[in-house]
């Protein structure tokens, strides 16, 4: 069995009570997970809480929900939790609960991987970076991989670094740089065997856990996509997201 799982923390310290943050009419988290149900490779798609009142909320619309300990790490670790009440699945999504727009495409795109190579234990997103804003910037995350498609390394600087270009434009254009979209699928066994283990030095100093894969060595899988994900860490991309919601989204529904 195949099973998204969308971490949906409360207490976010630049957007506080962001699940629940209104985007045409519908809470944040509804949005994500009526989207993550679009997947055709997923055989469910639960949410996992940490509050009373989301709690509530998410049962309201109807989703299954589990309730995680507040002072859980990361997503990653509520889906650990999660996953100890699901013993049948084998592998699971994790699913950022802030990407209200997210593809049930992009989706199955990083579970592929893992259908078709057993080997494969945890896969992963990347886009091209097309502009100088998202390669200065060090929210967003950027990554280099091998003539295989795994990972070598994850930063929050501009990698590779192009030596010979003279401009940022130039960076951009001739280096081929590639942004992370932080959707992960892991097997059972590797997620468990990840969440046991304790922050990693390269992990504590870019704040990046995937780096802790990485220096464990676990490989990552890393799948190319089209399509971008626009994701809500602030009260600034929340009107972004209201923006794109009436543009976008609400005359399809």
């Amino acid at each position: 069995m195949i099973v998204g799982v969308i971490p949906a923390r409360f207490a976010s310290t630049r957007l506080m009570g962001k699940p629940l943050a209104d985007i045409g009419g519908m809470p944040m988290i509804q949005h994500t997970w009526l989207n993550a149900k679009k997947s055709k490779l997923l055989d469910k798609v639960v949410i996992a809480v940490d509050d009373d009142k989301v709690y509530r909320v998410v049962k309201d619309f109807g989703a299954e929900v589990y309730m995680t300990p507040k002072e859980v790490n990361s997503g990653t670790d509520r889906i650990a939790i999660v996953a100890e009440h699901l013993p049948d699945a084998s592998i699971f999504v994790n699913i950022q609960g802030d990407e209200p727009f997210i593809k049930g495409k992009m989706i199955d795109e990083a579970v592929e991987p893992l259908l078709f190579d057993k080997n494969v234990e945890v896969s992963t997103l990347i886009r091209r970076i097309t502009t100088v804003e998202e390669m200065k910037s060090p929210s967003v995350v950027k990554v280099v991989f091998d003539y295989n498609n795994f990972a070598l390394y994850f930063s929050r600087s501009p990698i590779p670094y192009v030596r010979d270009a003279r401009t940022n434009l130039e960076r951009v254009e001739a280096g081929e740089m590639y942004k992370h979209i932080g959707l992960y699928v892991y097997r059972r066994e590797t997620l468990l065997k990840f969440t046991s283990w304790n922050q990693t030095d390269l992990e504590r100093i870019e704040k990046l856990e995937q780096l802790r894969m990485l220096e464990h060595g676990i490989k990552i899988k890393v799948v190319l996509t089209q399509y971008d994900s626009l994701s809500v860490d602030t009260p600034k991309d929340l009107e972004i997201a209201r923006r794109f919601y009436e543009r976008h989204v609400k005359s399809r529904r």
